[in-house]
């Protein structure tokens, strides 16, 4: 869900390989729910071993991960920990909302509808413990750093870009991560992606940055007033935001009242009026973005485990032996690189 201030703030495209030799932290939560939403098969379900066990997060981890680390990029994967009590509306909206697809997806099914089955069916999966903890073991493996934040992941990531020099950016979907003060936010983060449009035509999705900096000046905000525009459009925390108040209408009260009580003085009958499980206090949302738990995580990135990756993709999960292999020996090479670069350090 998240954010959506995409029609107002700048941004530009990003070649990959100006990310080389970069650390980026990835909200590791938003990048799984990608995984298993879009890597599926014709039918729209997702991706299984022999024992009809989910592994579309395991193989987007896998391939997509060798495929940016020969790049020359360094991951940091930041996993979400307790979410704050506010996000429950969230959570409510979401299973709303996989409740509907279902009902969705069991009509197209039965009409034989394959590219409808596959639209609504990747609505329906969502992240259980199990898969969690398999795509940390295979990170791990893989010697990317795992990191567990205390409460949001977006957050945490945004506090290690904000208070290490050597971290260059968050990674994610979703814009919620420039509330939390990220220096820089990158999405679509991949070196080749396409994605189906309204009109049924393919497009290619560049990865793209967004500056922290650059969208304050451009806006003519402070990250206070930028964080009450987030609030008025809607965030996780009130998804619904406040009904025909958008994106550049919300930029038009930020910039004209300024002051976060002001501004939501401005607002407050059409906060008043809204259905009861909709409305929400401003000041408890706005405090979650500016002093939302977060911790100073260290991380090490090491070498990778081979014989942990062939048995848990390969013994567990059913995945070709061949193919795993001729993967391991170009992450190989990625880790004799870097091992020759002496970057196998504690940060």
């Amino acid at each position: 869900m998240g954010l959506n201030i995409k029609d107002i703030i700048p941004r530009k495209e990003l070649e990959i390989s100006e990310l080389k030799g970069k650390i980026v932290c990835v909200d590791a939560f938003n990048t799984l729910y990608q995984f298993i939403s879009t890597i599926r098969q014709p039918d729209g379900t997702p991706l299984m071993d022999s024992q009809k066990r989910i592994t579309s997060h395991l193989s987007g981890i896998f391939y997509r991960n060798i495929a940016l680390l020969s790049e020359g990029i360094k991951l940091v994967y930041v996993f979400d920990g307790k979410a704050p009590k506010l996000k429950q509306r969230t959570w409510k909206e979401r299973k709303e909302n996989r409740d509907l697809a279902q009902e969705r997806y069991a009509s197209a099914k039965q009409e034989e509808d394959f590219a409808l089955m596959k639209r609504y069916s990747s609505q329906l999966i969502r992240l259980d413990d199990n898969m969690i903890k398999e795509a940390k073991e295979l990170l791990d493996a893989m010697g990317i750093p795992v990191v567990q934040a205390p409460s949001e992941g977006e957050a945490e990531a945004a506090y290690l870009c904000r208070k290490h020099e050597n971290v260059f950016a968050s990674v994610s979907q979703d814009y919620d991560s420039l509330l939390f003060g990220t220096k820089r936010l990158i999405r679509n983060l991949a070196l080749s992606r396409k994605k189906k449009t309204s009109g049924g035509l393919w497009v290619e999705v560049k990865p793209e940055i967004i500056e922290l900096e650059k969208v304050l000046n451009t806006l003519g905000i402070d990250l206070d007033q930028l964080i009450c525009l987030g609030i008025l459009v809607g965030t996780d925390y009130n998804p619904k935001g406040i009904p025909g108040i958008g994106q550049k209408k919300s930029l038009e009260i930020v910039q004209k009242y300024k002051q976060p009580v002001l501004i939501f003085e401005s607002v407050k009958e059409k906060i008043s009026a809204l259905p009861e499980e909709d409305q929400f206090d401003w000041t408890e949302i706005f405090e979650l973005f500016k002093k939302h738990e977060v911790e100073d995580s260290t991380f090490k990135f090491k070498r990778p485990d081979e014989k942990k990756i062939l048995q848990l993709l390969v013994e567990e999960h059913s995945f070709s032996e061949e193919r795993i292999q001729t993967q391991l020996d170009k992450l190989k090479k990625v880790s004799e690189r870097n091992n020759q670069k002496g970057l196998d350090k504690w940060f």
